[in-house]
């Protein structure tokens, strides 16, 4: 019955995001703020792993694709479709559920014990729409770090195999351009604005109905992130089946 609880507090905090705007002249500050600390902070960490991990997706197919009757290229296909479909829009995801999503955890959270949000109530303020929709359209830019971490990871393969001697330079760009189909950036996209919704909304319902104090504030980060991470993984799964299968 908890659960079900939950579920019905988190639809209605959703609902409750999108009534009673503050009006702009705030609401763009918090908005540019949160783009900072959320898309924008976030962009360095995910520059980093993407590439390496697009040249570990690499050196680990190449390995193990060591029959002379393979081509050569079948090394850039393989990198291109990891990353493409899986690497960048949900691995990168999972990583930022525990990055951004703790971060928007605890700043909420922190806001409900210091009593900062009933402050908000009591002078007629949403405090939903104050501290939530920020954060949402903030993270309608997601799809942009989701398109460097694609990159990325397709050069951090390049430089992988050119490096690591496992294919040339035209067979890694022939592997790349080879059976391309462009619905699968689409279905990246797709995905990658579900999860942006998902990053924005779980940790958010979980700092704001969080009870107790500074410890709790701990928990319920930790809980945020294994509940958003769970979501993604699920969304990840459905949304496969529904326009890939």
């Amino acid at each position: 019955m908890q659960y079900l609880h939950n579920i019905g507090s988190y639809f209605l905090m959703i609902i409750e995001m999108f009534r009673k705007m503050t009006k702009w002249s705030v609401m763009k500050q918090l908005i540019l703020k949160d783009i900072d600390d959320l898309v924008i902070g976030s962009i360095g960490i995910v520059a980093f792993i993407s590439f390496f991990v697009g040249g570990v997706v690499t050196i680990q197919t190449a390995l193990n694709i060591d029959n002379p009757l393979i081509p050569k290229y079948l090394v850039g296909f393989a990198t291109r479709q990891s990353v493409l479909l899986e690497f960048a829009p949900t691995f990168i995801s999972v990583i930022m559920a525990g990055k951004v999503g703790s971060f928007i955890t605890s700043s909420i959270g922190t806001m409900r014990v210091t009593e900062q949000i009933d402050a908000l109530e009591v002078m007629g303020i949403n405090s939903i729409n104050y501290l939530v929709f920020p954060k949402f359209i903030a993270l309608t830019l997601y799809p942009f770090v989701i398109s460097i971490a694609m990159f990325l990871g397709i050069m951090g393969g390049l430089v992988a195999c050119i490096y690591g001697g496992y294919a040339s330079l035209d067979d890694y760009i022939m592997g790349i351009q080879i059976d391309f189909i462009p619905f699968h950036i689409v279905y990246a996209f797709i995905k990658t604005f579900l999860f942006a919704f998902v990053l924005a909304t779980v940790p958010s319902f979980h700092g704001y109905y969080m009870k107790g104090g500074a410890l709790e504030v701990g928990k319920a980060s930790t809980t945020s992130f294994v509940w958003t991470s769970v979501v993604i993984i699920l969304l990840n799964y459905i949304l496969t089946q529904l326009l890939l299968s």
